[in-house]
């Protein structure tokens, strides 16, 4: 219990960083005042550092500098003017009177050249001393499994951008039976609403996805099983043509440190990646703590289609039973059935097969039907089948399903069950 307690707290810990460092703002100061702003008194709240320096008109500092003109500022904001452009970084953000301090949650200027192991592990010691990191500045590749995975961890998060090392290592995890959380694409991307845990199988709008579930299908045999955090979102942009030290377009690998090492580099909006982080360590939290969280379902079906399967389920109760007047579901109710209890797909289905605008073709396939024929169609007593599979359906009674098919069965009542809890019925 101890060692669990101090592993949550880790994370926890982790959580708190990065939702604080993102939060944390500062005003843009040329290096000559930096030092002085650093001297003064730091108001903290939990949302700003303030610090006593007025940076006088626009993102010019005191004497008039162009602060994106700036070596260490320039860097500092690299990735947040590949993603805006430097024009509206220099309008719009650098002349705000805030803005981000770095694109790494927890790293200070001080940090500058210091694995992000050793960072981060400085970081989460300052906040909890009690916790045990074990901080390793590796590469994850077939010569550092055992050392890394060694020991049975209760949970891995995989957090790499490089196809070959994330596929071997989420491969690895499946093989050796551990439970795992992986980041997708957070580059490119600048709306957090759209930010999704799902199967593997049912992320969309990711390229690193696609080609993640593609080699794990192709070289492992991996179908799917693994969770994932990912964006909803379209990609704004794509990765940035690498120039070498010529300033002409030059052949990335000629520049890896190692094999396979990246070197190209997408437009990231810091945000984005630190709330993906803040979504993993929620999830794994409490998926440690026994805590049931169900995660909002991949369905992107529109009032169109919840408003066909209604009136499909009305049409469906007139010619069956010769009246309506048993439907107790309205078009709300019904994208509650459709979407959270049976995730936009036949309740025979186990897993996503149809997905993006498959998933809009597969409504053309599918009907509400009620699972006790002796009930109303009511929010509690209605499945989502195929055609044939409500034809098959209405010719049995639950008695021969509770039989034949218990672990169907059971998950059936259980997600109605869920509906009685969720509408206090």
């Amino acid at each position: 219990m101890e060692e669990k307690l101090k592993s949550l707290a880790l994370v926890a810990g982790g959580t708190f960083v990065g939702a604080v460092s993102t939060l944390f703002l500062l005003k843009l100061l040329p290096r000559r005042i930096l030092n002085q702003c650093n001297k003064k008194a730091i108001e903290l709240n939990d949302t700003t550092i303030k610090c006593g320096v007025d940076l006088g008109n626009g993102n010019r500092g005191m004497d008039g500098l162009n602060l994106l003109a700036d070596e260490i500022v320039s860097e500092q904001l690299t990735r947040n003017i590949q993603f805006f452009g430097l024009d509206s970084q220099e309008k719009e953000l650098a002349s705000s009177y805030w803005w981000t301090l770095t694109r790494h949650a927890v790293a200070t200027r001080a940090d500058v050249g210091i694995p992000k192991a050793e960072c981060l592990k400085r970081h989460f010691s300052s906040i909890f001393p009690e916790c045990q990191v074990d901080a390793k500045v590796l590469l994850y590749d077939v010569s550092t499994e055992e050392e890394i995975l060694s020991g049975n961890p209760d949970f891995v998060l995989d957090c790499i951008d490089n196809i070959d090392t994330k596929v071997a290592l989420l491969a690895a995890c499946v093989r050796r039976g551990l439970k795992v959380l992986s980041a997708t694409g957070a580059g490119a991307r600048a709306d957090p609403t759209r930010i999704r845990v799902a199967d593997l199988r049912e992320s969309t709008n990711d390229p690193l996805s696609r080609a993640v579930r593609h080699r794990l299908r192709k070289d492992h045999g991996i179908e799917g099983g693994i969770p994932v955090v990912f964006s909803l979102e379209k990609p704004k942009a794509k990765l940035l043509p690498f120039r070498g030290p010529s300033g002409e377009e030059d052949n990335p690998s000629d520049y890896q440190i190692v094999p396979g090492f990246r070197v190209r580099i997408i437009p990231v909006l810091g945000t984005i990646p630190a709330i993906f982080g803040q979504v993993m360590a929620s999830y794994v939290v409490t998926l440690l703590a026994g805590l049931d969280v169900q995660t909002e379902p991949v369905v992107n079906l529109d009032v169109d289609h919840y408003q066909t399967l209604l009136q499909r389920l009305i049409e469906h109760e007139e010619s069956l039973y010769g009246t309506d007047m048993q439907v107790q579901v309205d078009v709300e109710e019904v994208r509650y059935i459709v979407k959270e209890l049976w995730h936009g797909r036949s309740a025979r289905e186990l897993s996503a097969k149809d997905v993006g605008r498959g998933m809009w073709r597969s409504v053309n396939e599918l009907m509400l039907v009620r699972w006790d024929q002796a009930k109303p169609a009511s929010v509690s007593n209605l499945v989502l089948l195929k055609f044939k599979e409500a034809d098959e359906h209405e010719q049995r009674s639950l008695d021969d399903i509770k039989e034949n098919e218990p672990e169907f069965f059971n998950r059936v009542t259980s997600m109605l069950k869920r509906a009685e809890q969720d509408f206090g019925l």
